[in-house]
């Protein structure tokens, strides 16, 4: 007899994402995402992190200071990770991502064809930011779903961490 309790595809991709959101070096805040197509194959992902090549420990991680001196002008979201990572057309994709997008990265995901988005948190949705980000995916017609649960990764070390 088959295994009844499996993840969801919802729950499964939205794993991935926090898998992803692992690799980021923000000590505030980590974010993941993952793009699926139609056939729910997996055709980018991404996490919050400077751009390649550079030299994560000569840039500033701090949410506060001077705009130079803080990470917001530096770091390349999940979000526009996962399309600049993508393999194929982006177009009628779904994005899974840990956290809503902000204005920036809902014009990416507009701007690639992506029709759906699969998120968790929504905490700043009372910024200017994500409200703007809201009123460019409605207007663009994205399907927005929030999940009822957050997902929750377990990893063990092993013996050679």
């Amino acid at each position: 007899m088959k295994r009844e309790k499996v993840l969801s595809w919802d729950e499964y991709f939205m794993g991935l994402a926090h898998l992803s959101a692992m690799r980021s070096k923000d000590p505030s805040t980590q974010v993941g995402a993952c793009i699926v197509n139609a056939s729910n194959r997996v055709v980018g992902i991404g996490y919050n992190g400077l751009p390649h090549g550079c030299d994560d420990d000569k840039f500033p991680w701090d949410r506060e200071g001077r705009t130079l001196d803080t990470k917001y002008v530096y770091v390349v979201h999940a979000e526009l990770n996962a399309i600049l990572n993508s393999t194929t057309s982006l177009n009628g994709c779904t994005l899974y991502v840990s956290l809503f997008p902000c204005n920036e990265c809902a014009k990416a995901i507009v701007q690639a064809g992506i029709k759906k988005i699969v998120y968790e948190s929504d905490k700043y949705s009372d910024t200017d930011i994500v409200k703007a980000s809201k009123r460019i995916l409605n207007a663009a017609n994205v399907e927005l779903e929030q999940m009822d649960e957050t997902i929750k990764i377990k990893v063990e070390k092993t013996k050679n961490e």
